[in-house]
């Protein structure tokens, strides 16, 4: 037990515990690349939908959109994404990643799996199979 752990925590209480603990896993990884948990989030949602356009990619972060766009002027700032005239709509403004924003989001994505794996290293495979599949159980409820 781990001094976050009281006896009784309820299922609720665990699974808070372990969201913190991944977390704080993932922030100590992204400090060492000088990136926000918004910066990674953006700059997964950018490679998956590029371009992307600064709504959608609020929508997708769950932010408002002048929040989007103060995550999109830092990244661009640190040239890991540029805008660009949105190809459907050219009054429109896109995102894309630049070749900096692919490789840092490379390293940023097989650090987030070094991290997960060090963090789920004390399961044994049947163990993980379960709780992914319960995970998958709860997520799908959204």
């Amino acid at each position: 037990m781990n001094q976050d752990q009281t006896p009784g925590d309820s299922t609720s209480d665990l699974l808070m515990q372990a969201a913190r603990s991944m977390r704080r896993s993932f922030g100590e990884v992204m400090a060492e690349y000088d990136v926000t948990p918004s910066q990674a989030r953006a700059l997964r949602v950018v490679a998956e939908l590029e371009p992307v356009r600064l709504s959608v990619l609020a929508e997708r972060l769950r932010i408002a959109a002048r929040s989007a766009t103060e995550v999109v002027d830092a990244l661009e700032e640190r040239s890991l994404v540029a805008r660009q005239p949105d190809p459907a709509d050219r009054r429109a403004t896109s995102v894309v990643q630049t070749e900096a924003g692919t490789r840092l989001r490379e390293l940023l994505d097989e650090a987030r799996r070094t991290a997960t794996e060090r963090r789920l290293s004390v399961l044994s495979d049947s163990d993980r199979a379960e709780l992914d599949r319960i995970l998958r159980l709860v997520v799908a409820q959204e």
